[in-house]
């Protein structure tokens, strides 16, 4: 199975990310975030943040991350490559997260897109052999 795949879009940017669990699956979202802007083979592991989120339900879960995650690209002007996410669920769902990357290096990072916000435009998870969530990013 391949991590994430891009659809066709008239104005931003659309993506599935697959995964054979939760985690996997947000995982592949994250990657396909941030490979939507960069090439995500250029980012070392210089440095690691830590996210922990809770919601009442998976997809505001899942909005929460990403969102949090072009917050600290924006914050801190670092990219990221890496992500290591625990997800538990008993009365709500819980992620906890540490993530690699490095502070925004104009010299190696070039920029193909610049995200601006994660949108709620089609954002579905579904499950059926394996876990998909369908992002639109506002670029």
């Amino acid at each position: 199975m391949k991590p994430f795949d891009y659809l066709e879009h008239t104005a931003d940017i659309k993506f599935r990310a697959y995964g054979e669990n939760v985690a996997e699956m947000l995982n592949n979202a994250a990657l396909a975030l941030f490979n939507a802007m960069i090439d995500t083979s250029t980012v070392q592991i210089i440095d690691t943040w830590k996210v922990n989120l809770s919601a009442t339900e998976l997809e505001q879960l899942a909005y929460n991350w990403l969102s949090e995650l072009v917050f600290l690209f924006e914050t801190e002007f670092a990219i990221f490559s890496k992500f290591n996410i625990k997800i538990e669920q008993n009365k709500e769902w819980k992620l906890e997260a540490q993530i690699g990357g490095e502070k925004i290096d104009i010299k190696r990072h070039t920029f193909d897109n610049e995200v601006k916000a994660i949108t709620l435009h089609e954002f579905i998870i579904k499950k059926n052999d394996f876990w998909c969530i369908q992002v639109v990013l506002d670029v």
